[in-house]
């Protein structure tokens, strides 16, 4: 029975601070307890708590407990998960807040791609914190608000979160004890995106943010991203390894990329999210991204299932026919010219045949492609075109020399001053027109009808992975100058390059 006396005495206002006592205590226990009793104050929309938001905020606060504790981290942890999966609202907007919740003198960290969405993540995460019900359930969490900026706003305890931009001005002076990256790169700007940019993405991640932290060995860094690239800030972090980097993969579709492996069980009817991903709206997403974003975005894997844009299981792995036998139609090394010593990219220089067996059609319905060579290497201008002159004696007369020609008068002088080192021999400068994609639509079309053949060697493991990624390989050296070769040879003139 309820007490009459305690009842009489039990004012609204009494009840009012039970109620967010209670509040108080729920949230303190279970971040994702938090997530959903202050969504409504950011977000209108009702909430769909498929059951990956309750899995990201509950391994979210198992590391966040340790930090709590001043406990050395186990690991730090990259995330790949689909847009629209409510990620930025966990990892971005509530983790910040929570923490203030149960920690007031925490700081947080938190980056993204442009300084727009960092503001606007900041934004709200500040409202949660601004918020009646907010200072209600946590009175000790008192705002500095003579340091609330939109790029940073602190606490009486000397707590606070910094908005930070991936490749913008270091945060100097601020160290974290949390370092939340969400979406270090644009997503909007994928088929774009180059390896300067990656490179200062992933710069960030292991040159500036290990510099930011309050204690190294306690400090915690969660990435959350949809992969775009092979050498994105995923592929660059995975490089250390399994105990460093705990590696959570949530693709939209159940794939062997799911990891913890154990989560497939999770997938309902095939996908992750049956409300917000099903099979029917994945069907037109896919319309919308195409193979290649729909690969790396949903998929979590920059390579669409079944390779890029190149199939190359489709090439053969073979012993070559002899160099000198008259049965080439045509032979062409071409160059792809890097003049790039150290780091960067690479010059190649591609070996493609063309090669028609005894009693075959003059039609070339019956030639067989081979990839005869390929030599790769981060030459200096000088030491590159001593290169390229020893490797026209070694392949001999009988082997045209192609060249990529670049855009501007700069790229017109140098292919120029190339072919007259090659005096003696004959040499086809191309000019670069349309994007490599685009240049290595021909080629890629004999190549996954499986007209080509490769000859074993030492250099086939760097081709293959490169060729696999295409056109999201960190490089795209060896296919440019593929391209260049089977532009060259596939042209109908008669015995180009034969012995």
């Amino acid at each position: 029975m309820i007490d009459a006396q305690v009842y009489r005495k039990n004012t609204f206002a009494d009840f009012a601070i039970d109620e967010y006592a209670i509040i108080r205590d729920v949230c303190h226990d279970s971040f994702y307890e938090f997530v959903k009793e202050f969504w409504d104050v950011i977000i209108q929309e009702k909430p769909i708590w498929n059951w990956h938001v309750q899995y990201l905020c509950d391994t979210f606060q198992a590391d966040a407990e340790r930090v709590f504790q001043g406990l050395p981290k186990l690991h730090d942890t990259v995330v790949n998960i689909s847009p629209g999966t409510t990620k930025s609202t966990i990892l971005s907007i509530m983790a910040p807040a929570w923490i203030h919740a149960k920690m007031p003198s925490m700081r947080v960290l938190c980056a993204s791609h442009t300084q727009v969405l960092t503001f606007e993540l900041g934004r709200k995460c500040r409202m949660i914190e601004e918020s009646e019900k907010f200072k209600l359930c946590f009175p000790e969490m008192i705002p500095a608000h003579d340091q609330w900026t939109k790029s940073m706003f602190m606490n009486t305890a000397g707590g606070g979160r910094l908005s930070a931009t991936v490749g913008g001005t270091s945060p100097m002076g601020f160290h974290a004890h949390f370092i939340l990256v969400d979406d270090p790169l644009d997503p909007q700007q994928a088929r774009a995106i180059n390896g300067t940019v990656m490179e200062t993405a992933n710069n960030f991640m292991t040159e500036v943010i290990p510099s930011r932290k309050v204690d190294k060995e306690v400090a915690v860094t969660w990435l959350i991203m949809q992969r775009l690239n092979q050498n994105d800030c995923t592929g660059h972090l995975l490089k250390k390894g399994e105990e460093s980097i705990r590696h959570i993969c949530l693709p939209g579709e159940i794939s062997p990329k799911v990891r913890p492996v154990n989560l497939r069980k999770c997938y309902n009817d095939g996908v992750m999210d049956p409300v917000r991903g099903s099979k029917t709206i994945l069907r037109e997403v896919k319309k919308d991204l195409g193979i290649y974003g729909y690969a790396g975005q949903i998929m979590q894997d920059p390579v669409p299932r079944g390779g890029g844009m190149f199939k190359i299981q489709k090439i053969e792995v073979d012993q070559a026919p002899a160099p000198g036998s008259r049965a080439w139609v045509g032979r062409c090394r071409f160059w792809d010219k890097a003049g790039t010593k150290d780091g960067g990219a690479y010059t190649v220089g591609l070996l493609m045949g063309r090669w028609r067996p005894v009693g075959a059609p003059k039609d070339g319905s019956e030639d067989e492609w081979w990839i005869l060579d390929v030599v790769r290497v981060q030459y200096d201008s000088g030491e590159r075109e001593k290169l390229i002159r020893q490797t026209a004696q070694i392949d001999g007369y009988g082997v045209v020399i192609g060249l990529e020609q670049e855009p501007g008068s700069g790229g017109k002088e140098s292919a120029q001053a190339t072919v007259k080192r090659l005096a003696g021999f004959r040499v086809q400068a191309i000019p670069a027109v349309g994007s490599k994609e685009e240049r290595a639509d021909e080629w890629s079309a004999q190549v996954n009808v499986g007209a080509f053949k490769m000859k074993r060697a030492e250099w086939n493991q760097e081709f293959i992975r490169e060729m696999q990624y295409f056109p999201f390989s960190t490089y795209k050296d060896q296919a440019d100058a593929g391209s260049g070769a089977f532009t060259i040879l596939s042209k109908p003139v008669k015995l180009v390059g034969a012995s």
